[in-house]
């Protein structure tokens, strides 16, 4: 990968804004190690590092961060680090023995300063398997003097809120090492993509939560140092599940098609119920217009602000689109790339290259999410196209609904649903993360690690009764898993706005990361557009500073930038949040 452009001449201004002191956070409570941290789980064996001479890096696997881990194939992390923080010796054994240069510098930063990554390898919410040897693309941010690190975790077969308890020790455990490990151990930054990118969300959200406690107690994670991050980078975040269904059917039930007539009905009281929980939780834009929704003589709650918010928002993606692209535009490229060095495990792709934008492996391929293609045909944007008058043509192909002024080259969109009955379909059957028959990969996450999904969703409870499927609902609601906790207080674990948002109770009972990077391919049959609009919203509202959003138009599930390559990007980022 190229150096990331233009910070390079940055690195010596960044030396004097960093003192050798380390960074402040701005997260609140972020105990580091010393006379708060409590566990009986050693400090990280300094004499036992191993190194990469080719890409200049020092490295540890296996590393234990749970005292009592409930399955320790996954809770375990590596740690890769730069080799300019370290002086070392070699033990004669393949192993070194190292302590912090003080003076070491690697990019812009010192190993006094450094942040760290780290990465949240979880699509579909599934477990990760912690890296057993040296991961090559890690090379992308030790190069730029970024400590990387990689957890691995339990998924959603081991039942929510696992994952995430899993990430927040494996942080305590680096803060736990901060006396005699290099960077500024209050400077993290993760990031993930779909459910990865929704739990690098959480992390953000949920910092210090007495929510996880209970579960972090029942690992044996450190206990007396913070588990906020100070950044959270999210792509395409499945999150807001405790809405989800509601939305998804608000935003894309039009474009379904042959649903029988209780199926219908569904989907039409979900499409309501989002309408009754968007007016109820207050969201404003940022101009401070309180965002509601209204009935409508067409369609289904599609009018009022709310309405008029999200259709501007789609409307600035396509703009956006037409304002960064230069024609002539292969569509059938914009799908295309790799993971852009974010995939783990042994000697993991190191991602596409290049100046256009690359959204990377679509994550559907390798989720195990269900998606049965339950809309009318939507439109098939393959071909190329000379110029923005061929692609509008293309869009309109079905039935004018984009509208193009070339004075002015902005565009408009007729509705919502046209939007979405063309280029956004529904991918899923209704009851998108809720199925009906409790066989989507989101009943798994809130099910209770018996192989078995169970339903979570309490406004589709409420909708489905007086049909078969009523009794299935209530039961599990009012299930309790190991810890004696039920599934509205897991499904408040693993919903960023509860802590956001104040209609909820969980309103500012944590640290909240002061940075925010999300991105989203706005296409994506996999949620709604709401989904990241409100994250950010939220964010917004509560008093966050440093949102960065785009929804990217033309780019569907997958790693979606509007311009450049995923990685590059993220770490360009991590460096502008490191210089506030």
């Amino acid at each position: 990968m190229n150096k990331i452009s233009g910070f390079a001449v940055l690195q010596s201004a960044m030396l004097a804004v960093f003192t050798l002191s380390g960074c402040t956070s701005s997260t609140g409570k972020t105990a580091l190690a010393g006379s708060t941290a409590k566990t009986g789980l050693p400090k990280i064996n300094m004499e036992a590092w191993l190194y990469n001479a080719d890409d200049n890096v020092y490295y540890q696997t296996g590393i234990s961060y749970a005292e009592t881990p409930a399955d320790a194939n996954y809770e375990s992390m590596g740690i890769f680090v730069p080799g300019a923080y370290f002086d070392a010796q070699d033990n004669g054994d393949g192993t070194y023995s190292v302590q912090v240069k003080a003076d070491g510098k690697a990019g812009p930063y010192t190993a006094k300063n450094a942040p760290a990554v780290i990465l949240v390898e979880t699509p579909g919410y599934s477990a990760c398997t912690p890296p057993s040897g040296y991961v090559s693309s890690v090379k992308d941010f030790t190069d730029e003097g970024i400590i990387y690190i990689y957890p691995g975790c339990r998924g959603r077969n081991h039942g929510a809120p696992t994952g995430v308890t899993d990430l927040k020790a494996a942080i305590r455990y680096w803060r736990y090492n901060a006396d005699i490990l290099p960077g500024s151990s209050e400077r993290i930054f993760s990031f993930g993509m779909s459910g990865g990118g929704a739990q690098s969300a959480l992390l953000g959200a949920t910092g210090n939560s007495a929510l996880y406690e209970p579960y972090l107690e029942a690992i044996g994670a450190v206990k007396g140092v913070s588990d906020a991050v100070t950044g959270s980078m999210c792509w395409c975040p499945i999150t807001n599940l405790d809405s989800a269904n509601e939305a998804y059917e608000w935003n894309m039930g039009a474009s379904r098609s042959n649903l029988d007539s209780q199926s219908q009905q569904i989907s039409d009281a979900l499409a309501e119920s989002f309408a009754a929980y968007i007016n109820s939780i207050g969201l404003k834009s940022e101009d401070g217009e309180s965002l509601s929704l209204q009935e409508s003589a067409e369609g289904l709650w599609q009018a009022g602000s709310y309405y008029d918010y999200t259709k501007a928002f789609i409307e600035n993606s396509l703009n956006n689109f037409l304002a960064d692209t230069s024609f002539p535009y292969d569509a059938s490229k914009a799908q295309s790339g790799g993971f852009g060095g974010m995939m783990g495990g042994g000697n993991g792709p190191r991602g596409g290259r290049g100046g256009m934008p690359q959204g990377g492996m679509d994550y559907a391929q390798m989720d195990d999410i269900r998606r049965t293609n339950t809309a009318s045909s939507g439109l098939e944007l393959n071909g190329k196209y000379e110029t923005k008058e061929d692609y509008i043509n293309a869009l309109n192909a079905n039935g004018v609904w984009v509208l193009y002024d070339e004075e002015t080259g902005k565009a408009k969109i007729t509705s919502i649903a046209d939007f979405a009955k063309n280029v956004k379909t529904a991918t899923k059957s209704v009851g998108a993360f809720d199925d009906l028959n409790a066989r989507q990969g989101e009943n798994t996450l809130f099910a209770y690690g018996d192989g078995n999904g169970a339903h979570f969703d309490k406004y589709l409870a409420e909708i489905v009764k007086g049909t078969q499927y009523e009794e299935a609902f209530a039961a599990d609601l009012a299930r309790t898993d190991s810890l004696g906790k039920n599934v509205a207080y897991r499904m408040n674990a693993y919903n960023p706005l509860y802590y956001l948002n104040k209609h909820f109770d969980g309103y500012r009972t944590s640290d909240v990361a002061p940075f925010w990077r999300i991105r989203s391919g706005i296409f994506q049959g996999d949620t709604a557009v709401s989904t990241e609009m409100n994250l950010a919203l939220a964010l917004k509202n509560y008093g966050i500073k440093n949102v960065d959003i785009e929804a990217v138009w033309g780019q569907k599930h997958v790693k979606a930038e509007r311009t450049g390559e995923s990685t590059s990007n993220f770490i360009s980022w991590v460096h502008e949040c490191m210089m506030k």
